[in-house]
């Protein structure tokens, strides 16, 4: 299945479609019948016979997972299985296809071998001669092989080299190492000596702290061979020089490499989104070798592609041909968006802005950070990476940020993204670790990143290339690295920044401005792209850490509001019914040795770091799964409280991505949507807090100002309902004022004193209520306590659940008697996603919710449970020391 789909995205990618004349060019898919194994050369083969035979294998695919299909290895992520299989990646690797060829094929002008992705250092040989020799995850391999094949049976071998065992023995002699990611914890490379810096591989696979160590080997995209006479159509991509309300002045622009000279037509047509059609034809006289032809396009009132919240995402169909003497030569197609972005720098009175312009529309960048998909990129599906997606938008997200230290992303996944109105930064693959400066390594990159460009820049989606991931502030202000900068002379050091800076301020930066003008390009995140130090907070991007890593309380997120928030976060477990996939009934402890091995910050000791947030916050958990419900319900809340407060700051403040929006295994890491695709509390409060509209009230030093935050395009008026109640139900007191809602903008709606709110109320047993009303109805509400959980004198709710069918679906009914703060309703491991979760319900209030999935009724009410903040935590006992009186 998935070799299936992966060759159809080979094929689309290329965007170049067969014809009946001779002349066409033809592809043929190698991906079936392939083999692998563990090569005899191996210092591993002895210890592993199994592996050492011819077995299967999967293309694309990876050796870790050819060999779980194999059942030579068990569950990867399964409790601390990790630990036992890090032989696979520092082993060699055997890849093999029998495969024919008849003799028309050889026939052909050209036949050419066609790897879209070697995972990664690889020797490829063909009938005993070899072919080449990769280095590179992230690059295409096009080879001509005409003169290698022959009629009938060829056989293609492909031997990967362990990436660790290839590099190690070289950088163990180099006078130093140069700073990386993180340290493997398992003793195959020597701390501080990482050879990831040096290939270009993913860097998580290396092990993150949100992520396993699975460094792998394979054949990880699509194998074809190629067959064409005198011209192939390389490439064809849609400019956009401008594009605005009246007109989209656009150009056809096609990459011919052709054998002889020789005239042809080259027709453009385009349907619109509504049916409308429109056709450009061209004459072009092309001469041997490379040639670039291009189609003016003129399009009136263009329907333009909108982000999520704005528009609708308008998609229209291109199509090129190439014509000569009646035969159709080659043939292209693709969907494109119509729209202009635009990265806002403005100077104010906060600093520098970085705000993204969309069709002339400044749009606040409401999302989350995205990582692989899985440890396995080859398991990454369509319908995962659709689901992921969908997710996103579901909660009112705009925009993702596609991190670097991961891959870049198959097409469909920005097919999807276009197809959603979902904006993304994308980032180039590096992920931290500083580079090395040597022009081999800068050219293997350039020739990697004009690839990726050319790939994917027609995707209407993608708004920014930035550089890199954390490269410079690391560099500026990390510790390892400034321990490094002392340990080496000044001039390696300048020699070293002055490569960072050639490779993400001018070589990245020219191909992107090159080849996409038409989207600005970022040279590192954070940073001011090179205009001064990185991570400030008065320009650029800012990565905001001092929460969580730096242990500071959650309220520290009030005190900085930097121009765009790229990264922040607290870590969270995923549900029960999660991690008893991957775990024994007496692994279920937050210390134990396979829990450890689950959490990858701090190596293990990220769930103490859990349990400091949740005690400030809430208190002592009473058992594990309340460990683990208050860790999702502190990490909800606190993003929560950051998010709107970077949104009630609008426009000093553009954007909003938290850390992170999913996993790539089952465990505890910073994600709102975990490995298996469940939301936890934070992906339901982002809906909430993501919402076009939303009422957010900032309480401080005893003062509270109430903001209505609108992503709407026009204006409108609105109530500001206040009320103050016990919790009981008890209205206390209650005012409503008029507001005039400005057009994307935060609105200051009022300011209230505790003492104004309270009117001499008991803090600890009141809630207020903020409304925002539209036309006497609410259309954002948010409850505000007067300090931590923990201290509050929180009722026991009587909550009463039911499911029933309505009529229309499946619906969960959950009524509150008295105030029921983080109320979270669980089927455990049956699909049932609701259309809320993690919400407070007032006294008396009643809520309906929708039910999507398969399960059925019958198993949904048996499975069903409901439970609240109330009953999470263990009870405060005052211990009293007796003192006798003399």
């Amino acid at each position: 299945m998935i070799a299936r789909w992966r060759a159809l995205l080979a094929l689309s990618a290329c965007f170049v479609a067969s014809s009946a004349s001779a002349q066409a060019l033809a592809e043929r898919p190698l991906l079936q019948g392939w083999q692998f194994r563990l090569a005899p050369s191996s210092s591993a083969a002895a210890a592993h016979p199994a592996a050492a035979r011819w077995q299967a294998a999967r293309v694309p695919g990876s050796a870790q997972t050819d060999l779980l299909a194999a059942g030579t290895i068990a569950d990867p992520f399964y409790r601390d299985n990790e630990a036992s299989l890090q032989w696979v990646g520092l082993a060699d690797w055997d890849y093999q296809l029998s495969f024919d060829v008849d003799a028309a094929s050889l026939k052909r002008g050209h036949v050419e071998l066609v790897f879209d992705g070697l995972d990664t250092f690889a020797d490829v040989s063909l009938n005993g001669k070899h072919l080449l020799s990769a280095d590179n995850m992230f690059r295409r391999w096009r080879i001509p092989v005409k003169e290698q094949l022959h009629p009938g049976s060829n056989t293609l071998l492909v031997h990967l080299h362990s990436p660790i065992a290839r590099l190690q023995p070289w950088l163990l002699k180099q006078p130093y190492a140069l700073p990386g990611e993180f340290d493997s914890a398992f003793g195959d490379e020597p701390k501080g000596k990482q050879t990831s810096n040096y290939v270009r591989k993913a860097n998580y696979q290396y092990g993150w702290d949100w992520g396993p160590r699975y460094v792998t080997l394979g054949i990880w995209q699509p194998v074809r061979l190629e067959s064409w006479d005198n011209l192939r159509l390389a490439d064809f991509h849609v400019a956009q020089p401008k594009v605005d309300a009246d007109v989209a002045q656009l150009q056809a622009q096609l990459d011919l490499r052709v054998d002889r000279a020789q005239a042809v037509d080259v027709q453009v047509d385009w349907t619109a989104p509504d049916g409308t059609k429109g056709s450009q034809t061209q004459h072009a006289e092309l001469t041997a070798g490379e040639n670039h032809v291009v189609v003016p396009v003129r399009i009136e009132h263009p329907q333009r592609w909108w982000p999520a919240g704005y528009g609708d995402p308008n998609l229209y169909h291109v199509r090129a041909s190439v014509q000569a003497g009646g035969d159709a030569l080659a043939s292209a197609e693709r969907d494109i968006g119509l729209r202009s972005v635009e990265l806002r720098r403005d100077k104010d009175r906060w600093g520098r802005g970085f705000a993204f312009v969309v069709n002339g529309v400044p749009v606040f960048a409401k999302g989350a950070n995205l990582i692989p998909f899985d440890s396995f990129p080859e398991r990454a599906t369509p319908q995962r990476m659709e689901s992921i997606l969908r997710s996103a938008r579901d909660a009112n997200m705009n925009m993702l940020r596609m991190w670097g230290g991961g891959t870049y992303q198959d097409d469909a996944f920005y097919a999807i993204a276009d197809r959603m109105g979902l904006m993304i930064w994308q980032d180039f693959m590096f992920g931290g670790a500083i580079t090395p400066y040597d022009d081999a390594f800068r050219e293997n990159v350039r020739i990697e990143a004009t690839e990726q460009v050319l790939r994917l820049r027609d995707h209407p989606s993608i708004v920014l290339w930035s550089g890199n991931n954390e490269v410079q502030t690391g560099w500026e202000s990390w510790p390892d690295r400034e321990t490094f900068r002392q340990s080496i002379d000044a001039a390696e050091v300048k020699r070293i920044e002055d490569g960072m800076r050639e490779l993400f301020g001018h070589t990245l930066r020219k191909i992107a401005n090159d080849l996409s003008p038409e989207v600005p390009y970022w040279a590192s995140s954070p940073s001011t792209d090179f205009d001064g130090p990185a991570n400030v907070e008065n320009d650029g991007d800012f990565h905001y850490w001092k929460v969580w890593s730096g242990s500071e309380p959650i309220s520290h997120y009030l005190d900085t509001t930097p121009r765009f928030q790229s990264e922040y976060g607290l870590q969270s477990f995923p549900s029960i019914a999660t991690l008893e996939t991957v775990t024994k009934p007496e692994d279920m402890s937050a210390e134990s040795k396979v829990m450890r091995a689950h959490q990858k910050f701090a190596n293990g000791d990220g769930n103490q770091r859990l349990l400091l947030y949740i005690r400030q916050e809430y208190g002592e958990p009473k058992d594990f799964p309340s460990f683990v419900y208050l860790s999702q319900v502190m990490q909800a809340e606190g993003i929560e409280l950051a998010a709107e407060h970077l949104r009630s700051a609008r426009p000093q403040s553009m954007g909003s991505l938290y850390w992170q929006l999913n996993d790539v295994w089952p465990g505890p890491s910073w994600s709102s949507v975990d490995y298996y695709g469940r939301w936890k509390a934070l992906q339901y409060h982002a809906k909430r807090f993501y919402a076009p509209v939303d009422v957010v009230p900032i309480r401080r030093d005893g003062r509270t100002e109430v903001f209505a935050v609108s992503d709407r395009t026009v204006p409108f008026k609105a109530q500001l309902r206040t009320r103050v109640l016990d919790m009981q139900g008890k209205v206390l007191h209650e005012e409503s004022r008029a507001l005039n809602a400005a057009a994307l903008a935060s609105t200051s709606a009022a300011t209230f004193t505790d003492a104004q709110l309270l009117k001499g109320a008991d803090p600890k047993h009141t809630v207020v209520v903020f409304e925002l009303l539209e036309n006497g109805a609410p259309v954002s509400r948010h409850l505000l306590y007067f300090g931590a959980a923990r201290t509050l004198a929180l009722p026991q709710p009587e909550l009463d659940a039911q499911v029933s069918y309505n009529g229309h679906g499946i619906v969960v009914s959950v009524y509150a008697k008295h105030l029921a703060r983080a109320v979270w309703i669980d089927f455990g491991k049956l699909d049932g996603r609701l259309s809320d979760n993690a919400f407070d319900l007032l006294p008396g209030e009643r809520v309906e919710l929708k039910v999507e999935g398969n399960a059925d009724l019958g198993s949904l009410r048996r499975a069903l449970t409901v439970r609240s903040l109330v009953d999470a935590t263990q009870p405060i006992t005052v211990e009293t020391t007796r003192k006798d009186t003399p």
